[in-house]
C-alpha cells in the first residue's frame, strides 16, 4: 500500500459523501490533506478543505460537467438506493440510482482519465453458473460489477471494487436498517418487531470500512477486495446483545415479520485484504456496539428530550 502522505494534494471525488460512509470518509479525507470534492443531492456550505457540489448522480449532464471540471485523480462512488426490498417498485430505482449512475461514472473517468474505487455489496450473488441475484438492489450492485470488469479490460480503467459487508455504527440515520431501529426502538421504551433472527451475517464497523476503502484506493492493485470482519453473527444475537446494553426488560419480538426470501448468508475473505492492502478490521463487535449505542444515546437524548 502507498504512504497515506501520498494524498496530500490528491482530487478526490466523492459521490454519497454526505452519506453514513461518505461523510467519515471525506473526513478521513481531510486530515490526509486530500483536495476533496463531495456531491450531494442538498446545497452544503464548502470550507477550505472540503468542496461541495449539488447534484443529482443519476443525471448525466450534471455529473459530466462536474467530472470535466474537477479532473479526479481518485472518485470514490458510494451514492446507491440501497433499499434491500424485493418489491417491484425497487426495480426501477435500483436500475437509475445504482447500475446507470456508475455507467455513466465510467464512461465518464475513462474520457478524463483517474481512478475509481466502487462500493460493492455482500448481497451480491457469488459468481457461477446458477447465481441468482436475491433483491433488485443485488442485481444491479453485481450488473455493477460486470461493466467495471468491462471498463478495466476493454478501457484499462483503473478500478478497485471494495465489496463491504454489513456495515454498523455511530450516524447511520436509516432507521430501516436493523441496528438503527432496534436501537431506537429500545430508547423509545419499544419492543421491536423483527423476523427470525437467524440470518448469519458478517458485521463490520463504519470507521473499518472507511479505512478499507483508502487502503483500497491507495493499492498498486486493481480487483475487488473484501471489507469485512470474517466472522458470522446471527441477527437475534446482535438484537440480544443492545437489548442487554439498553433495556434487557423489553422482549424483542421475534417472528413477528416474515423472513426475507433469499437472504445471503457469506462471509468476507479478509485473509486477501489483509495480505494485498495490508488492512485489516480493528474494531470488535463488542467495542463497536458500544460505540454505536452511546452515539444514538446522545442523539436520542437531544432529539427527543422528553422521552430521555
Amino acid at each position: 500500500m502507498c504512504a497515506l502522505s501520498s494524498l496530500s494534494g490528491t482530487k478526490v471525488l466523492v459521490t454519497g459523501a454526505s452519506g453514513f460512509i461518505g461523510h467519515p470518509l471525506c473526513q478521513r479525507l481531510q486530515q490526509y490533506q486530500a483536495e476533496v470534492f463531495g456531491v450531494s443531492r442538498f446545497q452544503r456550505e464548502s470550507n477550505r478543505s472540503m468542496r461541495w457540489i449539488q447534484a443529482d448522480v443519476a443525471d448525466l449532464d450534471e455529473m459530466q460537467r462536474i467530472v470535466t471540471s474537477v479532473k479526479p485523480d481518485l472518485l470514490f462512488h458510494l451514492a446507491a438506493d440501497s433499499s434491500a426490498s424485493r418489491s417491484l417498485e425497487a426495480v426501477r430505482s435500483t436500475l437509475q440510482g445504482n447500475l446507470v449512475s456508475t455507467v455513466n461514472l465510467l464512461t465518464l473517468m475513462t474520457e478524463v482519465g483517474g481512478r475509481v474505487i466502487l462500493a460493492g455489496s455482500l448481497e451480491e450473488p457469488d459468481e457461477g453458473e446458477f447465481s441468482i441475484a436475491s433483491s433488485p438492489y443485488a442485481a444491479s450492485k453485481w450488473a455493477s460489477t460486470i461493466y467495471a470488469q468491462m471498463f478495466q479490460q476493454l478501457y484499462h480503467l483503473s478500478i478497485v471494487k471494495a465489496r463491504i459487508f454489513m456495515v454498523y455504527g455511530a450516524g447511520q440515520l436509516n432507521f430501516k436498517k436493523l441496528i438503527p431501529y432496534v436501537t431506537m426502538a429500545l430508547l423509545n421504551g419499544e419492543a421491536p418487531q423483527l423476523s427470525s433472527g437467524q440470518r448469519l451475517i458478517d458485521w463490520i464497523y463504519v470507521d473499518d470500512v472507511v479505512d478499507g476503502l483508502i487502503a483500497a484506493a491507495l493499492s498498486p492493485q486493481d480487483g475487488v477486495f473484501e471489507l469485512g470482519s470474517g466472522t458470522l453473527t446471527s441477527i437475534a444475537e446482535i438484537v440480544q446483545r443492545l437489548n442487554q446494553m439498553i433495556n434487557p426488560k423489553i422482549q424483542p419480538l421475534f417472528g413477528a415479520l416474515p423472513d426475507r426470501p433469499m437472504e445471503q448468508v457469506r462471509v468476507a475473505n479478509i485473509a486477501d485484504s489483509m495480505s494485498k492492502l495490508n488492512w485489516q478490521p480493528k474494531v470488535s463487535l463488542e467495542e463497536g456496539l458500544a460505540r454505536t449505542v452511546a452515539w444514538y444515546a446522545a442523539y436520542h437524548r437531544s432529539n427527543f428530550p422528553s422521552c430521555a
